[in-house]
């Protein structure tokens, strides 16, 4: 079973190198790895061209945004199983590729995805919030939940069948894409109840009121134009999950320093 890793990067020269290397270190031995740039101007793709001989695909060229950029690596790909892996986040630890494989084959759904970790900064062991799917159904895409997208694993048939990315949405395309898949087309999916990929906080999605107030309307948007029905109202609802997810990370960061007490 073929694997396609997709790293969509502009200007990430701080952590770009990191990414590369947590799919690269994968025990795996069956991955396309393909790197999409949008022309960064701050050596990134210096960085990106010192691991050439092991990336399958890079391509260095302005696009029309990240939605663009992910679906020009979709593209491309040629693996069984489609992953997107940004230039701000890297995988936990050298297995995820093999427990992902070994869980498509096991249970053979059409998409799989898995908990995260928001991390600070440069402090990789800093953990901000645990992000969990475990409590996930597909009713509560309609109130605005959705799982972790940076742990998404979609076979290409999927893409293929159902479509890409919608690109005029500048924030939620990929929850408009979950519900298509999940919610209007009733697709299957696997659930690994652990993190696999561990993300830096300021995504495309976060950066104050302004920018939630955008995302929400987008999501409504999303809801409404797959013949849905939603509300801002019912989009509230979230929010109090959101601070039990801290409330997770800290016992994360807790227990985390009691196992290495420990290991001494």
């Amino acid at each position: 079973m073929k694997v396609s890793i997709i790293t969509v990067v502009l200007n990430g020269a701080k952590t770009i190198r990191g990414t590369i290397e947590s799919v690269l270190n994968q025990t795996y031995d069956d991955i396309e790895y393909i790197v999409i740039d949008g022309q960064s101007v701050d050596g990134t793709i210096d960085i990106v061209n010192e691991y050439k001989d092991k990336i399958s695909k890079i391509v260095s060229e302005q696009d029309h945004g990240l939605y663009a950029a992910i679906n020009k690596g979709i593209d491309l790909a040629t693996g069984d199983i489609i992953g997107l892996i940004h230039s701000d986040d890297f995988y936990l630890d050298n297995l995820v590729i093999q427990r992902v494989v070994d869980t498509f084959k096991k249970e053979n759904k059409h998409m799989l995805f898995t908990d995260l970790l928001y991390i600070k900064g440069d402090n990789k062991d800093k953990v901000l919030r645990y992000y969990s799917a475990k409590n996930f159904t597909v009713k509560k895409l309609k109130y605005g939940f959705m799982p972790p997208h940076p742990t998404l694993f979609v076979k290409k048939e999927v893409y293929e069948k159902y479509g890409l990315y919608k690109i005029d949405y500048k924030i939620a395309a990929d929850y408009e894409m979950f519900v298509r898949l999940l919610l209007v087309n009733k697709l299957s999916f696997s659930y690994i109840h652990l993190p696999i990929v561990k993300m830096r906080v300021g995504g495309v999605s976060s950066g104050g009121i302004r920018r939630k107030i955008e995302c929400n309307i987008e999501v409504l948007r999303a809801i409404r134009s797959n013949g849905l029905k939603a509300n801002h109202l019912v989009l509230l609802k979230k929010y109090p999950i959101k601070i039990i997810e801290i409330i997770k990370g800290y016992s994360y960061n807790i227990l985390d320093r009691i196992k290495n007490k420990k290991g001494k």
